[in-house]
């Protein structure tokens, strides 16, 4: 029996609004996908489609502090510094100092004017200290406060985040840049690399959500060069390739950035790239600004049909930083130079005066202080460096780097691009 013209009507019709019902929950969900940036084999393309260059600053010394940056060249790492300052102040007030730090030197009117002046993504370096219960600063586990408070902060201002494990469980580096035991351990011991495995799990599964998160840079200048000939490097893609399979688990929509060898410099520790979503980092000081130093990158970026960012570069004078900036910018590398803020230093875009008497707490810092006895020596030699002269020195300090009372450093501000 035939079915009835008025009946076939009704499923022609019933299977036509479910099947457009299903066209438009697959452009939905399509369009949904696209809502994050992602890779378009040497692009970078924004949640709509256009292409982006990548340009800005890393936010140096502020989840990280270096000591160079304080002044020291012995006293190098955040425990070193740590140290210095409790054995001038006592723990209590040791701890108030770093919260005091990490609440002022970096805000809400940093990232405002970064916006203003042009830049488009910070990368925000940090020790994985910050999020776990080892003691880092005084304190435990309160790293993620400050990354939700930049996050968010650069969504109000239509900035990326590229976040970027700057010191990681182990020592990636094996010196003072990654504030580690003075050797790549994370390279050979496999407890370390379940450790930031899972601690990059949790990242990601914490942002996983966020679209002004442009992606993870998962190891910051892994393997110095003084450790070349310890048979490292071969170690060092199987361990992106465990940490980038935990981060699928939660989130396959941000980019994965991947460094090379060598303080960032080496990229034949590559194969074919494991997964859609990798973009590669380099970084470049001290060297002519020419394109022979960046050859390997763009013929890597060629061969493998993959974006490529300069991560960190500068601490130059102004016509150099110009001078690479627009090498950069020709051959449309993504750049983020180091590094934002510095005290009393021209070789950033920002910069803030040393306090009155901080001379005094670096002779200290920089002295010998290996057995008690120096240190009472010290304590009682030095000028200048009681408790209540050191508190008001960092206090001091605080109050100089807050955005208020900083000041461009216009040179170096133009080499950039920017416009502040």
């Amino acid at each position: 029996m035939k079915t009835p013209f008025l009946s076939r009507f009704k499923i022609m019709k019933t299977r036509f609004w479910f099947y457009f019902f299903l066209l438009i929950l697959f452009a939905t969900c399509q369009k949904e996908a696209k809502k994050y940036v992602y890779v378009d084999g040497q692009d970078i393309k924004s949640a709509q489609g256009e292409t982006i260059y990548l340009k800005g600053v890393n936010l140096g010394n502020w989840l990280l502090p270096e000591g160079y940056m304080f002044k020291f060249q012995n006293c190098n790492t955040p425990r070193k510094i740590d140290q210095a300052i409790r054995e001038l102040i006592g723990n209590t007030a040791t701890t108030s100092f770093w919260d005091s730090f990490l609440d002022n030197y970096v805000t809400e009117a940093d990232i405002k004017w970064l916006a203003e002046s042009g830049t488009n993504t910070i990368r925000l370096p940090f020790d994985y200290r910050l999020l776990t219960n080892d003691d880092f600063l005084g304190r435990d586990k309160h790293g993620y406060k400050y990354l939700d408070s930049a996050i968010g902060w650069c969504e109000k201002y239509n900035i990326y985040v590229l976040l970027d494990m700057h010191g990681a469980p182990g020592g990636q580096t094996g010196d003072n840049i990654d504030n580690s035991d003075g050797f790549p351990w994370l390279m050979v011991d496999e407890g370390m690399q379940q450790k930031v495995t899972d601690i990059w799990k949790e990242i990601a599964e914490r942002y996983a959500n966020n679209t002004s998160v442009v992606g993870y840079n998962l190891l910051n200048e892994p393997i110095a060069h003084y450790f070349e000939n310890d048979s490292l490097k071969h170690n060092l893609e199987p361990l992106y390739k465990k940490i980038t399979a935990a981060i699928r688990e939660v989130d396959q929509n941000h980019i994965i950035f991947l460094g090379g060898a060598v303080w960032e410099t080496d990229f034949s520790v590559f194969s074919e790239p494991f997964d859609d979503k990798l973009a590669y980092t380099f970084h470049k000081y001290w060297m002519p600004p020419e394109q022979k130093e960046i050859q390997q990158y763009i013929d890597f970026r060629e061969k493998y049909n993959v974006p490529i960012l300069m991560g960190e570069s500068g601490e130059n004078e102004d016509q150099w930083v110009k001078d690479f900036r627009e090498l950069l910018d020709e051959h449309k590398i993504h750049w983020t130079f180091w590094p934002y803020k510095k005290m009393d230093n021209t070789s950033g875009p920002i910069n803030f005066k040393k306090p009155e008497g901080y001379d005094a707490f670096i002779k200290y810092a920089e002295s010998n202080r290996s057995t008690f006895g120096a240190i009472r020596t010290l304590k009682d030699s030095i000028p200048g460096i009681s408790p209540k002269e050191i508190e008001a020195v960092l206090n001091q300090f605080v109050i100089n780097s807050k955005f208020e009372n900083c000041f461009p450093n216009k040179g170096y501000v133009e080499a950039l691009g920017f416009t502040n």
